[in-house]
């Protein structure tokens, strides 16, 4: 006496948290993604080259690269960037100034002639704005300041030893 009984095919039981996160899925992708396009690259600014405009267009962009690249006549490796660094450095010694969120850096580039652009450059902080005006000729690479604190940065390039 056997008995054979069919026992049903169950299902495996699905559970509560699963269903819970398979219904709400794109929501949470949705804020990893706003997560990590906008906080963390804010988070993470730490210098000044990380804080430079990056949605600018391309001409203007391969400018602004130009300028802050440009380190003298006699090619040395001290740069626009390193001196501009280093007088943010010395106005704010042990601080993590490009993680304030009232620092911020502003750069408008506009088309004076033919290959010849202004870049006006502004750090502004919670306790101190920098202006820095330049004249850039992208054809013979040569940079000029037009207000004194420019030409001084564009002096300390041109000069170090």
């Amino acid at each position: 006496m056997v008995k054979n009984s069919k026992k049903k095919e169950e299902k495996p039981k699905e559970s509560q948290f699963k269903k819970f996160l398979i219904k709400r899925a794109p929501i949470y992708l949705a804020a990893i993604a706003i997560l990590l396009i906008f906080i963390i690259p804010e988070l993470t600014k730490g210098d000044l080259q990380s804080s430079l405009p990056s949605n600018l267009p391309e001409n203007e962009k391969l400018v602004l690269d130009s300028l802050m690249a440009y380190n003298g006549p006699n090619k040395e490796g001290y740069r626009v960037m390193d001196a501009i660094s280093e007088e943010i450095n010395e106005k704010y010694p042990n601080e993590k100034i490009f993680q304030n969120k009232d620092t911020s850096v502003n750069v408008s580039i506009s088309n004076i002639e033919n290959e010849v652009y202004q870049v006006d450059f502004k750090f502004d902080s919670y306790k101190e704005n920098l202006h820095y005006n330049w004249n850039i000729d992208m054809v013979s690479g040569d940079v000029s300041g037009n207000d004194d604190e420019s030409k001084y940065i564009i002096d300390l390039v041109d000069f170090y030893d």
